[in-house]
């Protein structure tokens, strides 16, 4: 046997004569070895129309994959065999003289403004086809979603988990030194790519987060001079206040696993606290009722408890409690202060910013504060977002002195493969929304 990939997970493939007993396989393990090698051909064009669009989506795909650290490409010029037709038998011997232990082949064709792409995964080493052909419809201009949506699906066959390229980010956007940094919210691919703004610079906006369904987007803003949360539709850009409970401040949302409520924090009277508010009926409820400070709600995957930070115990340390209240039990107890947790899709991890002796830190742990793991360091990593598929983090990475700027970073929860995200300009605060329909 052959064991793949980093600290949390290794992929284990069959060599050439146990794969005869079955397709390539991921099983859950600690070893640190190798990426699965790949090799992706260039796609078909059935038509001259697909000529121009062929190259681009085959070049995603690869990137997509080898982008996870997971995978490795075979360069084209190693190939022995040529793919020159989406229809002809593979000769799996030549692949496997590269070493090759996945192939993936298509075709694309074009009429007018709409494309089809289809696309078969085969496991080298046992000869045979992964998960059966897939064809997907779209339009030209879609080009990147139809190439996430083939990676996705190859990724997913090959590790058992779900994917998360065809998703999207929405980010604080951000320009201007320091000391009068302008903020707007915008929307990007999981990559970069493709950004849209949806507000001007003429408030400080923070703190965005999608809806689990990815067509909303709750932040906050100053625009009445104190923190208040408002609710945006994705696709029209339309923005309404949120109705919280009576307060000075309201901060920190973050939508309930149905998209019906909202949990935030809201400062009144000098003490801050959790509630949650219907977003149909604009009927609150109060969470906590602690003297201390209570902020950056979570909810668990499956909506019945609730992470957050407080200073109860005299620093910020992590708590969970109920989704509907009454008492906490505290779960970080290492040294230095823990802020912002966000619960895994998964629901079996919980991501923090820690800060400790001069240093902020990405890490996680299990939701009953055990093994804890720093992913990160430097002079300011904080807020954590994951991928859909709770496999890899985002989140903003400050440099330190009057120039430095935020930019966005992801990493993979074995605290490997740290990497930028290729956004044009300064970004912070990012929140990773669900996989697109």
């Amino acid at each position: 046997m052959k064991k793949f990939l980093t600290l949390f997970i290794a992929l284990i493939l069959a060599g050439p004569v146990a794969a005869q007993n079955g397709p390539l396989r991921l099983t859950i393990t600690d070893g640190v070895i190798e990426p699965i090698t790949f090799a992706a051909p260039v796609f078909e064009a059935e038509n001259a129309e697909a000529v121009q669009v062929v190259n681009n989506l085959n070049r995603l795909v690869a990137q997509d994959l080898a982008g996870t650290g997971l995978f490795r490409e075979i360069p084209a010029n190693a190939y022995i065999s040529q793919i020159s037709s989406f229809a002809q038998p593979i000769a799996f011997a030549d692949w496997r003289a590269i070493n090759a232990q996945a192939l993936i082949t298509g075709a694309v064709a074009v009429s007018g403004n709409q494309m089809t792409v289809k696309f078969r995964l085969y496991d080298i080493y046992s000869g045979q086809e992964l998960g059966g052909g897939l064809q997907l419809a779209g339009t030209t201009a879609g080009w990147r979603r139809m190439g996430h949506k083939v990676a996705d699906a190859v990724y997913s066959r090959i590790t058992g988990e779900g994917g998360y390229f065809d998703s999207r980010v929405v980010f604080v956007a951000e320009s201007g030194p320091k000391d009068n940094r302008q903020m707007r919210l915008a929307v990007m691919d999981f990559d970069g790519e493709n950004t849209q703004y949806l507000t001007d610079s003429s408030t400080i906006v923070l703190a965005p987060r999608f809806s689990p369904s990815g067509d909303r987007i709750l932040y906050t803003t100053y625009e009445s001079g104190f923190p208040r949360i408002n609710l945006l539709n994705v696709s029209n850009v339309g923005r309404q206040q949120l109705q919280t409970a009576p307060g000075e401040m309201a901060f920190s949302p973050r939508f309930s696993r149905d998209g019906g409520s909202v949990i935030y924090s809201l400062s009144t009277g000098g003490n801050t606290d959790i509630y949650r508010s219907d977003l149909a009926t604009g009927q609150f409820t109060r969470l906590t009722s602690a003297p201390s400070i209570e902020t950056a709600p979570s909810l668990s995957p499956d909506g019945s408890q609730i992470v957050f930070e407080s200073d109860r115990s005299g620093t910020q340390q992590l708590y969970i409690m109920s989704a509907n209240g009454g008492d906490a039990r505290r779960i970080s107890f290492g040294e230095g202060r823990y802020s912002t947790p966000v619960w895994s899709p998964r629901g079996d991890l919980v991501a923090f910013t820690k800060q400790n002796a001069g240093r902020f830190h990405i890490g996680v742990m299990r939701t009953d504060g055990s093994e804890e793991r720093l992913l990160t360091a430097s002079f300011l990593d904080e807020g954590p977002t994951w991928s859909p598929n709770g496999r890899v983090i985002m989140f903003s990475r400050e440099t330190q002195g009057e120039a430095g700027t935020s930019a966005l970073y992801s990493i993979d929860i074995s605290g490997r493969n740290l990497k930028a995200v290729a956004v044009a300009g300064a970004a912070s605060d990012p929140s990773w929304g669900p996989l697109q329909p």
